[in-house]
């Protein structure tokens, strides 16, 4: 048992007086600012001028980010005036070249340069700004300027997110290069990108990992770098800034490049010189994006109109055309004086290399890179383990393990049915509780299924499950029966046929936009016709079970040819909730892997279909008397999607999730439900036809989101309730939440004034969940030498389940989960140098996929008088350990069923909405609101 976990985490040195850098600033002039907007709102219905009134800079930091990495932009949207800078940079670079960028930023305002009116307007505003006025000033700048909110939390300035990470990476960079066991690694800095935040540096020139194919058809070469990130990051109610070092692996493309997004691949440049004439040859890796749009793919920005045209640079960069065939061509810089990279994303498909880093290498990595920030910067303390209760009472039983050792074979055959006995016992425990969300209804189930292969896979997990083999009645081909004394089963299965395949029956697929709607209508019309007649032979079925091809035969512009959307859709016209499988791998080099796999899947897919009929083993806590006996646990969540996703349509709805004392299933609600509806009925409610009405701006929004959490907390006013959110889900449309708004007992609405808990219910209490996205809580390792001396200065690094809490205090605390069943690899195991254990034994593991659990924050934001803040924290985290699943939930039980209510939110109907550009710079702005409101 680990006492203690160390965060990766940093806060100012209180003993130094302050941190401050020399650096050189350009700022846009007072001035320009309405001229700018006039162009920029030209052509612009006063409905879109209002909605954008903030000028985006967007482009023009991604061109800067391309080809001169060494600027640093600190906003994704212009701001005007000497106290507000553009950019910054450690040493000034030419200024004719940023009046070049000012040039090429303005001209790409323009919403139609074809338009002589708009040209004129161009013109007009070239002579009214001078643009070749822009110039350097040389100032000291507070990098840790910031403010306190009401609630005692640090409120940065919102440069300082770019500003400071930017400052401190450069610092790692004049380290010596980062080694261990007789090999080394050098850094570079990477370019930054305003919309998101913090900094990055990545291991430079990538390493290699060389693979032998079982085929024997020779070896492959597999590029990937070690990355390190910095993020600026508040923690609620407390006055002291954090930077959070993320470390990992960042793996390259080899061969081909396959667009898996129409949003585009990260490349990697590092040329001999600038590709601007006369400009600086960069330090730093400049990022350059290329895209996919409308059957060809090309440099971001580039093309006759383009901004790297506008800056004399596009000729400088490869040619597109061949880097998608070759993307590995460039990656040693042999190649025309520039090294290229091209970003590999998982959904690309196979990489030889496997993600992510393991405790002790993530430990290494991270320690070297904190000498950079010594002193200025410390860590913070460990996190000590609470002890305030013992773990989760378990309602399954675990198997007995088998002896390492050498055992008889009567032993072994004695621990064998010993598990039998146990499956069995867990398989009833299931039956009843099935039963009870059922209220007494039979299960009827359809398999949709490809192959016979996968039918019979789900077959015998059904069997498996709920431990059915003695009370089987009928056994296919397509039907089986049972019957217990807790509830009958039935599974109908019939092949899916045409109806499983893409959704256009040429090779090519349907056209974004209408003929894509009607495409998902058609299959959608089908599906559900198709389902209701099946249901006549299966009368009361409410599940259906459907074998499809996995999204990485859907890729790039094939995405829209995916019929899961229009299969899940016309399901839920049927009354069927859903559940997907993919096939067999038939393709695998070790087929009986591929089979274990299969299984695997089965019995994951059949447990999660289960789950959505609102069965759930909800964890017992064993607090006692500290948490009430008929506590209501409620998550509130918003369903959001935006208009260029996958059903080229948005969404926004506010759901509520009810966990109820003496409710056998699970209970939810939307905003147009009068009473509260068992879960099945409220993942049918979020298919279909959702009318976004009046709620497209982010103000109607809160005020809906406001409406719905005071309404659905009225209903449940006088009894135990326990809300919890997902702080990067509701925040940005329940303000309260964001860590500048939360104050210790006191809740608000829709950016209304704060009230005590108490008048929204006397028994009430509110905690917030954040998790690791975006950097937000930070990584962390369990120190093996507190647990073993012999590992003192070895740098070891474990993996500790349990809540855990800082010193300074005693609303925040921490959640870790265990190591996932799924990864078996040691927490030696390193990627980056070779690594030979204490036992001499190698842990060089490129190839092993490696997991850390996220550090779980959770703030204790309301509680009432007499309440334990300790307790309530463990409460929630043991909401996380419940037993009919495999491994710790990613969230607490109601959160985790709240998140998974997203899968059903797929609108079909025609509705107006803003343009998918408008929403990615309204989703830009929020990101770096969010980051400064932290």
């Amino acid at each position: 048992m680990y006492p203690e976990i160390q965060p990766a985490s940093y806060w100012p040195n209180p003993h130094h007086d302050g941190f401050k850098a020399q650096m050189h600033t350009i700022a846009l002039p007072a001035d320009w600012e309405l001229p700018i907007k006039n162009l920029y709102h030209h052509g612009m219905s006063p409905q879109q001028a209002e909605r954008r009134k903030r000028i985006p800079t967007k482009a023009i930091n991604q061109v800067m980010r391309a080809v001169a990495p060494d600027l640093v932009s600190v906003d994704h949207s212009a701001t005007f005036g000497n106290e507000q800078p553009w950019l910054y940079a450690a040493t000034p670079y030419p200024t004719p070249l940023i009046n070049l960028f000012a040039a090429a930023w303005l001209r790409d305002l323009q919403r139609d340069p074809e338009d002589p009116e708009s040209r004129r307007l161009l013109h007009k505003t070239f002579r009214l700004l001078e643009t070749e006025g822009l110039t350097w000033r040389e100032s000291t700048v507070d990098l840790l300027e910031s403010t306190v909110s009401e609630g005692g939390t640090v409120l940065p300035a919102n440069h300082l997110f770019r500003l400071l990470p930017d400052v401190l990476a450069t610092r790692i960079t004049q380290l010596d290069p980062y080694e261990h066991q007789g090999e080394r690694l050098s850094f570079r800095q990477v370019a930054g990108d305003a919309r998101a935040g913090g900094a990055e540096l990545m291991s430079w020139p990538p390493l290699t990992y060389e693979s032998t194919n079982k085929k024997g058809d020779g070896t492959k070469l597999w590029r990937y770098s070690a990355y390190i990130r910095l993020s600026l990051r508040s923690t609620p109610f407390s006055a002291i800034p954090r930077i959070h070092l993320t470390t990992g692996v960042r793996r390259f493309v080899r061969g081909q490049v396959w667009m898996p997004l129409e949003d585009g691949v990260s490349v990697y440049l590092l040329p001999d010189e600038s590709l601007i004439p006369e400009g600086p040859a960069p330090s730093r890796l400049s990022v350059a994006m290329i895209e996919w749009n409308r059957g060809t793919t090309n440099w971001r920005h580039g093309g006759p109109q383009g901004m790297l045209v506008g800056v004399s640079a596009f000729q400088q960069l490869p040619p597109v055309e061949r880097l998608v065939k070759e993307a590995d061509h460039w990656i040693d810089g042999r190649h025309d004086d520039i090294a290229v990279a091209v970003s590999h994303h998982t959904a690309m498909g196979y990489h030889a290399v496997g993600t992510g880093l393991m405790p002790s290498e993530r430990r290494r990595l991270t320690e070297w890179a904190e000498q950079a920030l010594l002193p200025d910067f410390l860590p913070v303390p460990t996190l000590r383990r609470s002890k305030v209760a013992p773990p989760a009472k378990k309602q399954l039983e675990s198997h007995k393990s088998v002896p390492k050792k050498e055992i008889s074979e009567e032993e072994l055959a004695a621990i064998l049915a010993e598990n039998k006995a146990r499956d069995d016992r867990n398989g009833i425990r299931r039956r009843q509780c099935l039963a009870d969300s059922l209220d007494g209804r039979p299960l009827i189930a359809i398999v949709l299924h490809q192959a016979d292969g996968t039918r019979d896979r789900i077959i015998q997990a059904a069997e498996d499950s709920l431990a059915l083999s003695p009370h089987r009645l009928e056994q296919g081909p397509t039907r089986w029966e049972w019957s217990t004394d807790e509830l009958d089963i039935k599974i109908y299965a019939q092949p899916i046929g045409a109806l499983g395949g893409p959704l256009s029956q040429s090779d090519k697929p349907p056209a974004r936009g209408r003929e894509h709607d009607q495409a998902i209508a058609t299959r959608r019309t089908g599906v559900a016709a198709f389902a209701e007649k099946l249901k006549e032979k299966a009368p009361g079925a409410k599940l259906a079970l459907v074998e499809l091809d996995g999204k990485e035969k859907f890729a790039n512009a094939n995405r829209r040819n995916d019929p899961k959307y229009a299969i899940r859709l016309g399901l839920a016209d049927a009354g069927l909730i859903s559940q997907f499988i993919r096939p067999l791998d038939h393709d695998a080099e070790d087929p009986e892997e591929a089979e274990q796999d299969a299984i695997f899947r089965a019995d994951a897919a059949w447990l999660d279909s289960l789950r959505q009929t609102g069965m759930r083993f909800t964890p017992l806590h064993t607090l006692g008397e500290a948490i009430p006996d008929q506590l209501n646990q409620l998550a509130f969540w918003l369903v959001k999607r935006r208009s260029d996703g996958p059903t080229n349509k948005a969404q926004f709805t506010p759901i509520a999730v009810l966990i109820r004392p003496g409710q056998k299933c699970i209970m939810g609600k939307t905003a147009d439900m009068a009473e509260w509806v068992p879960y099945p009925e409220l993942l049918l409610s979020l298919t279909g036809q959702i009318d976004q009405g009046d709620l497209k701006t982010e103000a109607q929004q809160s005020a809906a989101t406001a409406a719905f959490v005071k309404k659905t907390l009225s209903m449940l006013r006088g009894n135990p309730t326990l809300v919890l959110t997902r702080a990067q889900n509701i925040r940005m449309r329940w303000p309260w939440l964001t860590n500048k708004g939360l104050v210790q007992d006191r809740i608000g609405f829709d950016r209304g004034p704060l009230q005590r808990i108490s008048l929204a219910g006397k028994q009430l209490r509110v905690i917030r969940v954040a998790d690791g996205d975006r950097d937000e809580t930070s990584q962390w390792w369990a120190p093996a030498e507190l647990s073993n001396e012999e590992y003192e200065g070895k740098q070891r690094g474990g993996i500790a389940k349990g809540l855990w809490k800082p010193e300074a205090s005693d609303r925040i605390f921490y959640s870790t989960s265990d190591k996932a069943g799924t990864h078996l690899i040691s927490v030696e195991a390193a990627k980056l140098t070779r690594h030979v254990n204490e036992k001499g034994r190698s842990e060089f593991r490129p190839t092993k996929n490696a997991w850390n659990p996220d550090l779980l924050e959770l703030t204790i934001a309301c509680l009432q008088p007499k309440d334990d803040p300790e307790k309530w924290a463990m409460f929630v985290h043991q909401q996380r350990f419940c037993d009919d699943y495999r491994d710790v939930l990613g969230l607490p039980l109601v959160l985790h069923l709240a998140k998974l209510a997203d899968q059903y939110a797929l609108p079909q109907d025609d509705i107006e909405t803003a343009s998918p550009v408008e929403e990615e710079e309204q989703e830009s702005e929020q990101m770096m609101i969010e980051l400064s409101l932290k």
